[in-house]
């Protein structure tokens, strides 16, 4: 016996038309391993937006309650071609109570459980999600547990990598976000040097006040000469990008190399042997990454995506990860949000507009149930 409730979804047209609405559906009784989920609250991250919103054009779209219907511009449409046609569920984590689970020990455990889960379809009133990707939440409410899969696990997994790749500093192009904050966090408790970029003077004072050593501010005139200190002090010639678009990345590498530059001995035309690596994990600004040719051929740029490497790192390693971020879920792994909006709410033109922005420290929370 299937439980109904409401859902959103995502549409893209090949003519580019995309369709986002809530709409009455069927949710299937969970079988094995899989239980479902009474949702209650699910965050908008970044990540949820390229199937949410991407680069269409919400500003003059067509509004009516629990349906907004965009226009995708092109090359973004055909760059999606695989998706055409497709109606799709959006929303990667939330949390919620267990309701009814399949026939295995694992979910049958879960019953009646708050917890946090990572179902791919979080903006509904009920989600199937694997046991294994629920974490139990204790005493913690739902929106506390909301967020503590993608951020923690992301700011973990940055921490993680540099470990494994020998690094001993990080630089992070967003540091104010809240993921930045966690990541902070994370790097003052394990002795991890960190480099943080923001964009505003309040954004230092922040992270001032969050004990943060390394803060940078790309609106300063000095920003370059800012980067070039902070990198020669901790060796931070390892660095995580959200931007994606624009000149970050290449100011990045500009920097490092020109540290690693001024230490060597001998003039080389290949540039220094220090290897400068920025990862990029998402698509804030969504034009194209303009690289130059200033920093050699030691560098290397590639992107980085949480599953992939929480697949890599082995399951030890990943239980660890989520046994601290449980340990300190309203502490080193808090969420803040700016606004709580129903799922019919989230399709408002002026949320919308807002959330899309993907300001720093201004999130949203869905409260599917309201």
């Amino acid at each position: 016996m299937s439980t109904t409730g409401r859902q959103l979804f995502t549409t893209l047209e090949k003519d580019g038309t995309l369709t986002v609405e809530i709409a009455e559906t069927s949710f299937a009784d969970p079988t094995g391993n899989q239980v479902l989920v009474k949702m209650e609250a699910a965050p908008i991250n970044p990540s949820d937006l390229a199937i949410l919103t991407g680069a269409a054009d919400f500003e003059n779209a067509e509004y009516s309650r629990g349906k907004v219907v965009a226009n995708m511009p092109e090359p973004f449409n055909s760059g999606q071609k695989a998706r055409h046609g497709q109606r799709l569920p959006a929303g990667n984590e939330g949390a919620g109570t267990v309701v009814a689970t399949g026939d295995s020990d694992m979910p049958k455990a879960l019953m009646g459980q708050r917890v946090a889960c990572v179902p791919g379809s979080a903006y509904a009133e009920y989600a199937v999600a694997d046991a294994n990707m629920c974490l139990p939440l204790g005493d913690y409410s739902a929106e506390d547990g909301a967020s503590s899969f993608v951020n923690p696990m992301t700011a973990l997994g940055f921490v993680e990598n540099a470990k494994m790749d020998g690094q001993k500093a990080i630089l992070h192009t967003v540091g104010a976000s809240n993921l930045g904050l966690m990541l902070n966090r994370i790097c003052q408790e394990d002795g991890m040097g960190l480099v943080n970029i923001v964009r505003k003077q309040e954004q230092v004072d922040l992270l001032k006040e969050a004990g943060a050593e390394w803060i940078v501010n790309s609106s300063d005139d000095d920003f370059v000469e800012q980067l070039k200190a902070a990198i020669d002090a901790t060796d931070a010639f390892y660095g995580f990008d959200p931007i994606g678009g624009g000149k970050m990345v290449d100011h990045c590498f500009k920097a490092m190399e020109q540290v690693a530059s001024a230490k060597m001995s001998e003039y080389s035309r290949y540039g220094s042997n220090q290897q400068k690596r920025m990862f990029i994990y998402g698509r804030l600004d969504m034009g194209a990454t303009t690289l130059t040719p200033s920093y050699g051929f030691g560098w290397t740029l590639s992107g980085w995506l949480l599953t992939p490497f929480l697949q890599s790192a082995g399951m030890e390693t990943v239980m660890r990860m989520r046994k601290r971020v449980l340990d300190n879920l309203t502490t080193t792994f808090a969420s803040n949000y700016k606004s709580k909006v129903s799922l019919e709410g989230m399709l408002e033109k002026d949320a919308i507009l807002d959330y899309r922005r993907m300001k720093t420290g201004e999130k949203y929370l869905v409260t599917p149930q309201a």
